[in-house]
């Protein structure tokens, strides 16, 4: 079928809704969940956009199986020009979400390219396994759904001295059975962001070879429907406290929830098995079929719009409040423009330094999209905390939209008034800087953001480690050995 519509997703949900449970009861109706409906609004709007009269070609392509146009961010890209496209077609979509949404379903559908392009590795030891992630992605793309994922397995203890065995067997998603027709899977995994999804992505979770006779294999990757019977997900509470959009302007809009994925004797058909009991092509599936860097090209494309929006927000508000020209407002404006020209530099040098890889795919430069990300772990908290410093108090105390009609609404329209701006459209720019790095909503954004990346510590060891730095050395010892 071609690209869905935005009718087409949430027909989807509703006719097969995931497991949501929240707020101590189930969700039985996602698409009608106050506190879940902005979210999912905003996801039909980003299917929308590929067929809108104006820039629905460019969101979308031919597929190669059926000819019906399809999500360009499935494109398998062989040249620099298509991950130009595909960086446009991403962007978009980020733009709709201010780069507020981080699993947006380009995130997915990107890995999930890469992994069927790398087939073979899959397939390795079980042929089958190969068909399997290509036939997977096929279906993904044609029926253009979207994914959730999850990679990790909750901790009982993180202490130094605790091994992935103690973390452990009774809560780490294994598998309990082996059956003629698949695998039976009991546990639970976290982080499921954008559990309003038609189907969850099961990721190896790093892994080490099991004692002998130990309990449950860990290591493997998989797919199931997030309707599965077995599979359950714990959301958070929402950020979408089911407010006006003037009020929380990003919370009401841009909610993709957060949960936790239980599995109770879930039921995996081989079909839907894509690793299995290889510890090594588990642990490795990432760096070996170059996962990471189609999903770090979303990511950082992302990233570049968020700093965009952050960048206009504070300059709003800097203009409202007549405060531009103070030195510690260009200092702090001067950061944020430098974070933008930062991140920009480096997704460019990414796709300008683009090879293909031994699986025919145009992969962007790792350590340009590494570097990237890195510095927005850094950059994005420190934004937050530059809007509260332009903000100050102006970000207190601020009227909602119900108080523009309210008994003192006169009041509030003479004293929030500045030389520059009505009250209203004052306290309308405000109340985004409040959602943006003030609100439950905002605060979840900076937390995201700072942990989404990954783990500095173990981050700039994977960079070390990767980084050819001999050429460097060499230089210097040229530069000795001269007479």
């Amino acid at each position: 079928m071609p690209a869905r519509t935005g009718k087409q997703y949430i027909d989807g949900l509703s006719e097969r809704p995931p497991n949501l449970y929240m707020s101590g009861k189930q969700v039985k109706y996602p698409t009608k969940e106050p506190g879940l409906m902005g979210g999912i609004k905003t996801l039909a709007r980003l299917y929308d956009l590929q067929h809108d009269p104006k820039v629905g070609k460019q969101m979308t392509y031919e597929s190669p199986t059926t000819g019906d146009q399809v999500g360009l961010s499935f494109l398998t890209p062989r040249t620099h020009e298509d991950l130009d496209k595909r960086r446009d077609m991403m962007r978009s979509w980020a733009k709709i979400t201010c780069g507020m949404m981080g699993r947006t379903p380009d995130f997915l559908n990107v890995s999930l390219m890469s992994m069927a392009a790398a087939g073979k590795y899959f397939g390795q030891n079980r042929p089958d396994f190969e068909q399997n992630i290509q036939n997977y992605y096929e279906m993904v793309r044609e029926k253009d759904l979207v994914l959730t994922h999850t990679l990790v397995n909750i901790q009982r203890n993180r202490s130094g001295a605790a091994t992935a065995l103690d973390d452990s067997l009774d809560l780490a998603l294994s598998v309990v059975k082996e059956t003629d027709g698949g695998i039976i899977v009991h546990g639970a995994r976290v982080l499921a962001t954008l559990p309003i999804a038609d189907e969850i992505a099961v990721y190896p979770a790093r892994s080490h070879r099991l004692p002998t006779g130990a309990p449950g294999q860990t290591s493997f990757a998989f797919a199931v429907p997030c309707d599965a019977p077995g599979l359950k997900f714990q959301c958070r509470e929402p950020f979408d406290l089911e407010r006006s959009s003037f009020d929380h302007p990003l919370g009401s809009r841009f909610e993709e929830m957060d949960a936790l994925a239980f599995f109770d004797n879930v039921f995996v058909p081989w079909e839907r098995v894509f690793l299995y009991g290889d510890v090594d092509m588990c642990n490795n599936m990432s760096l070996r079929t170059h996962q990471f860097l189609h999903s770090g090209h979303q990511v950082v494309t992302k990233n570049v719009v968020k700093c965009e929006f952050v960048l206009g927000l504070a300059n709003l508000m800097v203009n409202t409040l007549g405060s531009q020209e103070m030195p510690q407002v260009h200092s702090m404006m001067a950061e944020i423009i430098e974070n933008l020209e930062i991140t920009k530099a480096l997704l460019r040098a990414a796709e300008v330094d683009a090879e293909l890889d031994e699986w025919g795919v145009m992969c962007p430069t790792d350590i340009s999209l590494m570097v990237a990300r890195q510095q927005f772990i850094k950059m994005y908290p420190r934004m937050g905390e530059i809007l509260h410093l332009l903000g100050s108090s102006s970000l207190m105390a601020l009227p909602t939209e119900d108080d523009f009609e309210g008994p003192i609404a006169d009041d509030i329209s003479k004293y929030l008034e500045t030389d520059f701006s009505s009250a209203k459209d004052r306290v309308r720019l405000f109340r985004l800087a409040w959602d943006t790095c003030c609100s439950a909503f905002g605060s979840r954004q900076i937390l995201y953001e700072r942990f989404f990346q990954g783990d500095r510590n173990r981050n700039v060891v994977l960079m070390n480690s990767r980084y050819d730095k001999e050429p460097m050395s060499q230089f210097v010892l040229d530069f000795l050995n001269q007479e």
